[in-house]
């Protein structure tokens, strides 16, 4: 009797140490790391992107080019918390959206975990991506758009574009459902901000005096910084997606690093034989188109894997900004498409090949005998493209209904800090 008392025992002992290791528990040191990446990423946006950003428009846009980054997050930021982390990230409602239950973090508790970090911490870092998106999508228009009408495009495109995408892929929706893999944002962020940029470009026309007059960046050293600032926020970008300080974080950080480095080399490589001339213009957008390629991969890719996404990135990179865009005139301003839509096409069809399961079992692309996953990879790239597009106009339109999309030729002409803000960037 004694003996089976004990054998009952050691059984109940042993289910209950299974359910704790199942069990959720908090992990101080993936914590302290997710902090710091959600500072590294919100950084990013009102910092890097804006100094990126506004070196490379004219003196006299520079502060409305900031602005619009600036304000991208600050309305990511509101609206994340009232309910767009819902609709990303709330309970999926058949593959399509999150339900309102978390809406202003309601039934969010402190103690609530996702994984080993706290779920409201999680929700923090997810709205920074928020704001870094929809700033990369005014990269597309500046120097001729009114800024109310960017504002409440913005409200409706996080609403109606960025959420229904982001739940998706990471939250729960249809494309993760098939086994989409998209790291850090290569879909969700990229792809999705280039082709929103790309459509709003053609809709809201030419600047006037684009092709006519040289137009030259106000300041590349500050292009130059912000470019700097992020790659140095990137890291937090895709190391922290793992959620986790560990050997996958660790090496997406490495291939992160690597894969911008190269794209730079390579992109100052075709500057100095196609020009005769290597830019500083030219490293910063190859190390963007770098940092942008790696970006859905950087979870699952080895390091000699990196080299050949920051090749090709700069390459296509090179080719999105000085011949597609010469070929089909159309005036994506700042190169949001060439550089994030492209090079986020791109990265993510490599990570349909490159993905290896040493790196993470998760993933395992077609050099691994996995050749199923380039079509998914391509499946959800279409998907965004379309659905992007599509609603980019539809938003476009009713946001015209409201506000005139451009300020009128003088103001264009006389520079958009003046007219729409009333103030200067540089009192020289």
């Amino acid at each position: 009797m004694k003996k089976m008392t004990s054998v009952v025992l050691l059984i109940l002992l042993a289910n209950g140490l299974a359910i704790a290791e199942d069990k959720p528990v908090l992990n101080g040191a993936d914590t302290a790391w997710i902090i710091v990446a959600t500072a590294l990423v919100m950084l990013m946006t009102p910092a890097g992107l804006a100094l990126f950003y506004g070196g490379m428009t004219r003196t006299k846009n520079i502060l409305n080019t900031i602005g619009m980054s600036f304000m991208a997050y600050a309305i990511a930021s509101v609206l994340w918390v009232f309910f767009l982390f819902s609709l990303a990230f709330g309970p999926d409602i058949g593959g399509i959206i999150g339900s309102l239950d978390y809406a202003f973090f309601n039934n969010i508790k402190v103690s609530d975990l996702q994984g080993s970090i706290p779920k409201i911490l999680f929700a923090t870092f997810q709205m920074t991506f928020a704001g870094i998106t929809l700033a990369l999508v005014s990269g597309s228009i500046v120097e001729r758009v009114k800024f109310s009408f960017w504002l409440i495009f913005g409200v409706l495109w996080l609403i109606f574009v960025y959420a229904p995408i982001a739940h998706w892929v990471w939250g729960g929706g249809f494309i993760g459902s098939i086994g989409a893999l998209d790291f850090a944002g290569g879909t969700v962020v990229h792809i999705n901000a280039g082709v929103t940029g790309l459509v709003l470009a053609l809709l809201a026309g030419k600047r006037r005096d684009y092709g006519k007059t040289a137009i030259i960046p106000s300041s590349i050293v500050l292009t130059v910084l912000g470019a700097a600032l992020l790659w140095f926020g990137w890291f937090g970008f895709n190391a922290g997606s793992q959620l986790a300080a560990d050997g996958v974080a660790a090496n997406a950080f490495l291939v992160t690093n690597t894969s911008a480095a190269v794209g730079a080399i390579t992109w100052i490589i075709i500057e100095w034989i196609v020009a005769k001339h290597p830019t500083m213009l030219g490293a910063a957008s190859g190390a963007i188109a770098g940092l942008v390629a790696i970006t859905p991969a950087a979870g699952f890719v080895s390091v000699s894997a990196s080299v050949i996404f920051g090749i090709l990135s700069g390459i296509v990179g090179f080719f999105g900004v000085f011949v597609l865009k010469s070929k089909l005139k159309y005036d994506d301003s700042l190169d949001a498409f060439g550089v994030h839509g492209l090079c986020g096409i791109l990265g993510a069809l490599l990570t349909g090949i490159f993905a290896n399961p040493e790196i993470n079992s998760i993933g395992k692309g077609l050099l691994y005998g996995n050749p199923h996953q380039l079509w998914v990879q391509f499946l959800s790239i279409i998907i965004t493209i379309v659905y992007s597009g599509i609603v980019t106009i539809i938003l476009f339109y009713i946001t015209k209904i409201f506000v005139p999309v451009r300020v009128d030729d003088e103001s264009e002409l006389k520079g958009l800090d003046e007219v729409e803000h009333g103030e200067r960037g540089f009192n020289i």
